[in-house]
């Protein structure tokens, strides 16, 4: 694919989503993620901790063959080789993953490399080293990362502030609290449960995705 514009990939940042296999209940990863495709999520990172590496290659593959269809962007999280032997569109990788100038060697140019930031100084190193765009947080508590340290909203502003590239929220963000965070500068959320843990996912998405715009317009 060619390189996303930073216009392009801002844009596509608005309503990201990260899946999660703990919510399946006995549906499919695939299924899932195709209901939060239909109810509107703009981006979509591949987040695996168990999988074996050729079932997750396998996965992958096919998540991003769907997730083409919808025009969506496709990022592996943490796992930089299977991102390249796949061709995903990028790779989000945190803070005690690979340095993401390392990762952008191996990536290419042209690909979306995310990083995960807490710091103003995390989040400049990582600008300087070739990131695209930065996922701060955990925002709010979070029940889904047991290491996430919470960024409060002054210091997810200064990191908006700091950078030139995207920043999106991440931890802890519901529909209810995604208004909160109107006036950081932020250009999107990333979440797991406010979507995937939803009994009705593309309405949950819908409604989320609502949320976000009006936040983000503020």
């Amino acid at each position: 694919m060619r390189k996303m514009t930073r216009e392009e990939l801002t844009k596509s940042l608005l309503l990201y989503a990260v899946t999660d296999r703990h919510w399946l209940d006995g549906r499919t990863l695939y299924e899932v993620v195709k209901e939060s495709l239909d109810g509107g999520a703009t981006f979509m990172q591949l987040r695996e901790k168990t999988l074996d590496e050729e079932t997750f290659y396998q996965e992958a593959v096919e998540l991003q063959a769907l997730c083409k269809e919808y025009g969506v962007p496709f990022v592996v999280n943490d796992d930089v080789d299977i991102a390249v032997r796949m061709n995903a569109d990028g790779v989000h990788v945190g803070q005690s993953d690979m340095e993401a100038g390392d990762v952008r060697a191996l990536i290419g140019p042209d690909k979306i490399l995310g990083v995960s930031a807490q710091t103003v100084e995390q989040a400049k190193l990582a600008e300087e080293r070739g990131a695209d765009y930065l996922g701060v947080g955990a925002v709010f508590p979070t029940g889904s990362k047991d290491d996430a340290e919470d960024v409060p909203f002054e210091t997810l502003k200064e990191i908006c502030q700091a950078v030139s590239i995207p920043v999106i929220a991440i931890g802890g963000i519901t529909e209810g609290n995604t208004p909160a965070l109107a006036g950081s500068g932020i250009c999107g959320i990333a979440v797991i449960s406010a979507i995937y843990a939803q009994e009705d996912i593309p309405e949950a998405t819908r409604r989320l995705k609502a949320v976000t715009e009006e936040m983000v317009a503020k």
